[in-house]
């Protein structure tokens, strides 16, 4: 098994490094480096270079407007995009719906979705979790019921990510009440401009409004905009999980979060000294380096049986489980080795267009809301301990 690049991958990582010193805005990079929150005008401008390029759509297929990279090349780029600064595409509309379209949707849904996504006409949102609903994923109880030519949609979704900018929403819906949980569901692509639909806040613990509750009250939904058939949402459903699941061990991420938080070791003080000299934090720093380079050599690992005709298997739960502990590790050391100074954060400080004086230094000011934020890795894309479980039963037999 091979696990080094070729000359060619080699080369496309040079091209990637130079596109990305040209195209990437230096204020956007900035804003990713220091942690500071993106906007949706931020997100759309990157998009649409990435689309000028022909680079925004990595995992789609070249005959629907993807690039048609292999897998190590959709890691190079990915590394060299975190490396760089440049922001984690938003993935509902790009990276989870466009693949379940693209597999199970019909020419026509296919014929006007795809190029919306592509040239940024649509953001999508995700519309899975219910209040009784998350990990256990099966048990959504939103209704759809026929009639005529539409389905009436009312119940609830929660922790809708970005919700508030979304006109598009997919969603699992119960067609059939009296089926098997997994049975009875259908995959529905809806507007979010339709009547009915109510859009509500959830302010996490940094502070910041990112996920929503969403509610439909008689909302109807025509049936064309159904993917695939009545009750079989669940082959939909598992397809676009496996999609989300894609590259959440987050290497790149890591890695550019690690050199920052050596950055901010080498500027603080410890006992008169740089903190990255402190004996106990370098041990902690090489700990969480240690497991990062063990990640990313499995990713490698992964990726290298996949360019041979292999599929991953329970790997992902296990990268999805390491990645997400490790970039929580490193948030939570950066707040450490800022000490006092990581407690106050400012809301107003969170933008890059902040004029006032940080209380500290620039890159203090984010550390605790970003260590809050993260506790969330550990839950989204099906949990840690769901992912335990799936690996007690696929590879322990318990």
């Amino acid at each position: 098994m091979n696990i080094h690049f070729t000359e060619q991958e080699l080369a496309f990582r040079e091209e990637v490094r130079a596109f990305l010193k040209a195209e990437l805005p230096a204020d956007i990079a900035a804003k990713v480096r220091l942690g500071k929150k993106l906007t949706k005008q931020d997100h759309q401008r990157w998009q649409a270079i990435l689309h000028r390029r022909g680079w925004y759509a990595a995992n789609w297929p070249l005959e629907h407007g993807g690039t048609g990279w292999g897998v190590v090349e959709k890691h190079l780029f990915e590394e060299e995009c975190a490396a760089a600064g440049a922001p984690r595409l938003i993935s509902f509309g790009v990276n989870m719906v466009a693949p379940v379209i693209i597999r199970f949707g019909t020419p026509e849904q296919q014929a006007h979705y795809l190029p919306r996504i592509l040239d940024g006409s649509d953001w999508w949102c995700q519309g899975y979790s219910e209040p009784g609903a998350g990990s256990d994923l099966a048990s959504v109880k939103t209704r759809a019921v026929r009639d005529g030519n539409h389905y009436v949609v009312n119940g609830q979704k929660t922790w809708t990510t970005l919700g508030q900018y979304a006109n598009r929403i997919f969603c699992l819906v119960r067609t059939d009440p009296e089926a098997k949980p997994q049975a009875g569901i259908s995959f529905l692509l809806i507007d979010m401009d339709s009547p009915g639909i109510s859009v509500r806040p959830i302010i996490t613990l940094d502070g910041a409004h990112e996920v929503n509750e969403v509610f439909f009250d008689d909302v109807r939904v025509p049936l064309e905009n159904r993917v695939g058939e009545e009750n079989d949402g669940w082959t939909c459903a598992k397809y676009l999980l496996t999609h989300e699941r894609t590259g959440q061990a987050g290497v790149g991420i890591s890695k550019a979060a690690l050199a920052h938080l050596k950055a901010i070791a080498r500027h603080e003080v410890i006992d008169g000294r740089p903190a990255l000299e402190d004996p106990l934090l370098r041990q902690r720093i090489a700990e969480v380096e240690m497991r990062l380079m063990a990640v990313e050599m499995s990713t490698l690992r992964i990726l290298a049986r996949a360019q041979a005709g292999g599929t991953p298997g329970t790997e992902s739960s296990i990268l999805k489980i390491t990645g997400s502990e490790i970039r929580q590790a490193i948030s939570d050391l950066a707040r450490r080795v800022l000490g006092p100074h990581a407690l106050p954060f400012l809301a107003d400080e969170m933008v890059l267009e902040h004029e006032g004086e940080p209380l500290h230094a620039d890159y203090s000011v984010t550390p605790a809301a970003q260590y809050l934020n993260l506790r969330k890795l550990s839950i989204y894309g099906g949990s840690n301990e769901i992912q335990k479980n799936i690996l007690a039963k696929a590879q322990l037999g318990l």
